[in-house]
């Protein structure tokens, strides 16, 4: 008759096979401890494994007291005790009831090894690892496809920025995991990706040694594409993590290395465009009054102001002249008549004669310096006239050309000035027209 069990029932059964085998109870086992946690009751809980196989065990709080040293991760054990089933679970393991230590684990020494052979090839130094580009437009991710990894990379990177995220899926632990890693890298870089991230979630030495493979490293090392190394946790240093370029504790770090943040990019363009307004307007203002400067230096009817000054200074200056010649020759008209009447008939011919010569050869020099004057003075409000016509927007009305004024005969400049129902003077060159503003059209 087919017996009919349940699952504690089965587990309970397999439990005292196991308990009451001499083949499974009292025995040395030989291995390397990894995963190890030891619990707030005392208990130690870790794994312990060998190249191919993994043995779950327990060391209960009793037994710790016959061993005179604290067991660490990746330390090389023979532990002795029985195999037991935790009938809950449905799970065997080993109930450790010594333990010795055995030598460093050899995953451990083979690390050791593969970081001082690659440290001493310059591997590691920061000279040679490139700079990640500050806005990349796409990212490459070498990871597993179902993992967590590829998920909090997506995530964060639609929170910072928009950039493509390319994913070559890979094996991340077990047999060929490395050989996967490398093709994954090698694949983004024919791609042609801006920056790359490779990494995989935490685990035990074991879980993440693809990632202590030399393959690997070279592969990290010979990349074009800037890579950022993610792999596990952040007290979990791989040999990856030392080649690559930069170093997340976590793949939502990596994301957050290799991606701007767009808040902070937003701050940056609104500090570049309130800097760029400000210098814009103050140009404006500048070059505003240096317009007006200039207006007011080109005004017509200034122009023609100074001009009547020069006139009038010209009209002084001739009166003068002529002032000057006159009290001149009146001057020694009165000393020729003194000396005539002091001296003899002959002698006062003579001197007279003499007189006469010098005073015409004077009044000729005289005549002769205020007409030089004259003639500069003349020369000069030419200059300053024909200026005067070449500014006056009167002359240039004659060659098609208009200007308007405001009621009060102001000059306008810009269509600012102007509102709908203002009255305006057009001027022409034959004449002028008074016009109502109708709309104002603002091209700036």
């Amino acid at each position: 008759m087919v017996e009919t069990l349940t699952v504690t029932q089965l587990n309970t059964r397999v439990k005292s096979i196991l308990t009451e085998s001499d083949l499974v109870k009292d025995i040395w086992i030989i291995g390397e401890i990894s995963n190890l946690t030891r619990a707030v009751s005392g208990h130690y809980y870790f794994t312990l494994k060998d190249g191919s196989g993994e043995l779950r065990s327990v060391m209960f709080k009793g037994s710790r007291g016959r061993i005179d040293f604290e067991p660490t991760e990746n330390m090389k054990v023979k532990i002795f005790g029985k195999v037991d089933l935790y009938v809950p679970r449905g799970t065997y393991q080993f109930i450790v009831e010594t333990m010795e230590r055995s030598g460093i684990g050899e995953l451990y020494l083979e690390y050791e090894k593969l970081k001082k052979k690659l440290q001493s090839e310059g591997l590691f130094d920061d000279s040679r690892k490139k700079k990640l580009p500050l806005y990349p437009r796409t990212v490459g991710v070498v990871t597993s496809e179902t993992g967590a990894v590829i998920h909090d990379i997506l995530t964060t990177s639609e929170k910072l920025f928009p950039a493509d995220i390319i994913l070559a899926p890979s094996k991340v632990q077990g047999e060929g995991a490395a050989e996967s890693i490398v093709r994954g890298i090698e694949l983004l870089n024919k791609i042609g990706v801006d920056v790359m991230i490779v990494g995989r979630g935490g685990g035990s030495i074991e879980d993440l040694w693809s990632f202590n493979e030399e393959i690997v490293a070279r592969a990290i090392a010979a990349s074009e594409v800037p890579i950022i190394s993610a792999v596990g946790h952040e007290s979990d240093v791989t040999i990856a993590d030392m080649v690559a370029d930069a170093r997340a504790p976590t793949p939502t770090g990596a994301a957050k290395m290799a991606l701007p943040d767009r808040e902070y990019l937003g701050d940056l363009v609104r500090g570049y465009e309130y800097t760029a307004s400000v210098a814009l307007q103050r140009k404006l203002d500048i070059m505003k009054s240096k317009i007006d400067t200039v207006s007011v230096k080109l005004d017509p009817r200034r122009k023609l102001e100074e001009i009547g000054m020069l006139e009038l200074r010209i009209d002084g200056l001739s009166n003068r002249a002529g002032a000057g010649l006159k009290s001149t020759v009146q001057n020694m008209r009165s000393r020729f008549n003194a000396v005539e009447s002091k001296i003899s008939p002959a002698a006062a011919a003579n001197r007279v004669g003499g007189l006469k010569e010098s005073l015409t050869s004077f009044s000729e020099r005289l005549v002769l310096a205020v007409g030089r004057i004259m003639k500069d003075s003349h020369s000069r409000a030419e200059a300053l006239g024909k200026r005067a016509d070449a500014l006056n927007p009167l002359g240039v009305l004659k060659r098609g050309y208009s200007y308007v004024t405001d009621a009060d005969g102001n000059t306008l400049t810009s269509v600012k000035t102007l509102s709908k129902g203002s009255v305006i003077d057009v001027r022409f060159r034959d004449g002028s027209a008074e016009a109502e503003v109708k709309k104002v059209n603002n091209n700036g």
